[in-house]
């Protein structure tokens, strides 16, 4: 009998040798513009992409971002076995017709701003058990569909309180494989639901931030590690609100993160670009991470990363109905090491 991959309450080892073999990053003109503007494979001139809709404008970035990853892997189309994407806006439609002309098995995901990482926790479990061999994972966000979903019509014109992040118009993909190649995703760990009672949908850092901590506090259970085990601890994306209660709450818990950053806080340059308390929506983290964070593995500059994905579970009808905010979090471990 076959001994079970996991390990401890929520993480799973991931056995053999799922590399990440290629990854791309498509962004709008402000995440261009900002610190890691230089970083991404495409930056696009304005929010329409050189299309009648916002909503047309992100399934064009997710299939550019796909075919970049796919080729930087040195694949086709034709050897993908899967993708798994998702997306914020209704019934996951960028995703759905990101990939409805590509001919590739296809499974929507929703997990909000976790969405890249849970397609990457899901994808590399797949190809651990042997039932795909390459598999694309990843999402995006685009602030004006998202924004017209979520929020107040642009045209409103609003005033956002220093708890507010953006939501980052961008979209990030990787390719995963049986490979030798490094980097490896080598854990992973399947977060919780976790509400505590914040209903302000302009302050997701503090909705997230918990559900964040519960998952990395599992993690370090689970596998016995603790931060110094990684050369870098990064979330997605709870901006800086966010980012001061987990380093408060994991404090509290008896861990001082001295090696941890958040992708909200890393897309804007946060006083420049007027930018609050950072950036948001699906496509940070995964930008982030095809565009800086996953090349800086490949090179070796840093050899182990944890990476916990943060999504809050909200829709528009929950909110209208006056529901507090659930969230999740999900961690995958990107190492140069097996």
């Amino acid at each position: 009998m076959q001994q079970s991959k996991k390990i401890g309450k929520q993480t799973y080892n991931i056995e053999q040798g799922v590399s990440i073999i290629g990854y791309g990053a498509v962004v709008g003109k402000k995440e261009g513009n900002g610190p890691l503007g230089k970083k991404f494979d495409f930056v696009i001139d304005d929010g329409y992409f050189g299309e009648k809709t916002w909503e047309k404008a992100e399934t064009k970035m997710q299939k550019e971002a796909i075919l970049y990853a796919v080729s930087k892997a040195r694949k086709s189309l034709s050897d993908i076995d899967i993708i798994l994407s998702g997306d914020l806006l209704n019934q996951c439609i960028g995703s759905n017709y990101a990939v409805r002309d590509l001919g590739i098995p296809f499974l929507g995901l929703y997990g909000a701003c976790s969405t890249m990482a849970e397609s990457m926790v899901i994808g590399s479990m797949l190809i651990d058990g042997n039932y795909a061999n390459n598999i694309v994972c990843g999402t995006s966000s685009h602030f004006c569909s998202s924004e017209r979903q979520f929020r107040s019509p642009l045209e409103y014109g609003g005033q956002r309180p220093f708890s507010a992040q953006l939501t980052a118009t961008a979209s990030g993909m990787v390719v995963l494989a049986k490979s030798d190649d490094k980097p490896y995703i080598t854990q992973v760990t399947i977060g919780k639901v976790i509400d505590k009672g914040v209903k302000d949908i302009l302050n997701m850092g503090a909705a997230m931030a918990p559900g964040a901590v519960d998952t990395m506090l599992t993690h370090f259970e689970d596998t016995d590690t603790s931060p110094s085990s990684y050369d870098l601890i990064i979330t997605g994306d709870l901006g800086k609100t966010g980012y001061q209660i987990v380093m408060d709450l994991m404090g509290k818990s008896g861990y001082k993160l001295s090696n941890y950053k958040d992708c909200g806080m890393m897309l804007y340059d946060l006083i420049k670009q007027d930018a609050h308390s950072g950036a948001s929506g699906c496509g940070c983290s995964a930008s982030v991470m095809c565009g800086h964070i996953i090349p800086e593995i490949k090179s070796q500059k840093i050899n182990r990363v944890l990476f916990i994905g943060t999504g809050a579970l909200m829709s528009p009808t929950s909110v209208q109905q006056g529901e507090s905010i659930p969230t999740i979090a999900h961690a995958v471990v990107i190492s140069n090491e097996r």
